[in-house]
């Protein structure tokens, strides 16, 4: 068994990990006490909800609330803590608990999973996620009992409080409000200040990475001592949550009343970062909106962060990198950098690889559906991204369709270069440098 473990790699590690945490997840939830008609979920929607649970998705087949009884509910939220913090991270985090040494292996792995620059302090790094992680959720579920406390009781509301707090600070879009109405999400909570702050927050936060939380914490308000990454991430966030606020504002939510209007647009703006939620109908916007919802949860959060999608640093890498271009630069910079060609080597292939696959998935699904094919993508989109939000059709469909979104959900997950290290592990390649020859593009 060691010289096994010996033998796999980090990226292999990781994946297998995230693998095996599913499949438990799975076989629990088949049980006839985690659902409410006592019987136990059949196994495809079983596994269908532990990788949307572990990858921190948020797309369900069945109803979180109305379905799952609440041991089956804690099963999910507890997949939801572990594929958000990083099966490696809490592995790490138990070992060091227990007093055992942590090996070098062990510290490779987790700088891998939290895409760390070094290997050193990286055991101290996982002691700061921790404290941070339940820090912040707790914070969370105050901030919302009251509010579900009033609409449900005092034990109902703390548990929908610390419920939905984890499900937000993990980006992981699982909500309980199908006691109300099944699939309704938060919609009922659109005018709730409470609700739609800390859910903001949460997702946000978590979003943006354990290392910029570590530069922050380090560096506080002196934003030229932090990292370029930490510079990169902190001002993608803000555009990409802002410009499209702007255009939900004053382009889709325009029949709702001032204070619902601006916490609709916030909230639509910052959930694509792979959170999930919804406090407004997805059916209800213009393919403009949709259109731009579906970008924006291909984009997804930021490195080493709770959120998946193609991350905010790979399209910074890619707009910075067409402006050298436009304006005749031979490197990338930031902030007074200058890019690897390695990096956007990596870049380039993470943006094609997200983008072929929603497509692929996308043009799939709706043969196999005969759905319109922005519908699909967006569904697509929000799998890939590990976002969760739908325009209402992953419950109907087809097993077929199901598993495409399923290989989505993971390859989104564990991220898709580290699936082609894994499989590529070992493999040096050809080091030769052949002859060079002009090739016209564009």
């Amino acid at each position: 068994m060691k010289k096994i473990k010996k033998q796999l790699s980090s990226s292999q590690i990781i994946i297998l990990g995230f693998a095996a945490v599913i499949l438990i997840g799975s076989l629990l939830l088949t049980l006839p006490f985690a659902t409410k008609d006592g019987q136990g979920a059949i196994f495809t929607d079983a596994l269908f909800t532990a990788t949307s649970a572990t990858c921190v998705t948020g797309l369900i087949v069945q109803d979180t609330g109305s379905y799952w009884t609440t041991f089956g509910q804690v099963v999910i939220i507890s997949l939801i803590q572990i594929g958000g913090m990083g099966v490696v991270t809490l592995a790490v985090a138990i070992s060091r608990a227990s007093g055992r040494r942590i090996s070098l292996k062990q510290r490779s792995t987790m700088q891998e999973a939290i895409s760390a620059p070094k290997i050193g302090g990286i055991v101290r790094l996982t002691g700061f996620i921790i404290k941070m992680t339940i820090l912040f959720e707790l914070l969370g579920a105050v901030i919302m009992a009251p509010s579900f406390c009033r609409e449900f009781g005092i034990l109902t509301g703390i548990w929908y409080a610390v419920f939905h707090s984890i499900s937000a600070f993990c980006n992981a879009g699982f909500d309980l409000m199908g006691v109300r109405e099944p699939y309704s999400s938060l919609t009922s909570f659109v005018d709730d200040p409470a609700i739609n702050f800390a859910v903001m927050a949460l997702i946000i936060i978590g979003g943006i990475g354990f290392l910029t939380w570590d530069d922050i914490k380090v560096n506080r308000h002196h934003f030229g001592k932090y990292r370029m990454q930490s510079k990169v991430i902190l001002m993608t966030t803000a555009a990409l949550i802002l410009l499209p606020a702007v255009y939900f504002f004053f382009f889709e939510f325009t029949d709702a009343p001032l204070a619902e209007r601006f916490w609709s647009s916030m909230f639509q703006s910052v959930t694509p970062r792979t959170a999930g939620f919804n406090t407004v109908d997805q059916l209800s916007m213009t393919e403009v909106g949709i259109a731009i919802t579906t970008i924006l949860m291909l984009i997804g959060g930021s490195p080493g962060s709770t959120a998946g999608g193609m991350k905010t640093t790979t399209l910074a890498v890619m707009f910075s990198t067409s402006l050298s271009v436009f304006r005749q630069r031979e490197h990338t910079h930031f902030f007074g950098r200058r890019i690897g060609e390695d990096v956007i080597r990596n870049a380039a292939t993470v943006f094609m690889m997200y983008l072929t696959l929603c497509l692929m998935g996308g043009f799939l699904i709706s043969r196999i559906e005969n759905l319109p094919v922005l519908t699909c993508l967006y569904e697509c989109a929000s799998a890939i991204g590990t976002v969760g939000l739908t325009l209402g059709i992953t419950p109907d469909l087809e097993l077929a369709s199901q598993l495409i979104l399923i290989a989505l959900m993971y390859i989104g997950r564990v991220g898709g270069l580290t699936l082609i290290f894994s499989a590529l592990s070992g493999n040096k390649g050809n080091t030769a440098r052949l002859p060079q020859e002009k090739l016209i593009v564009g």
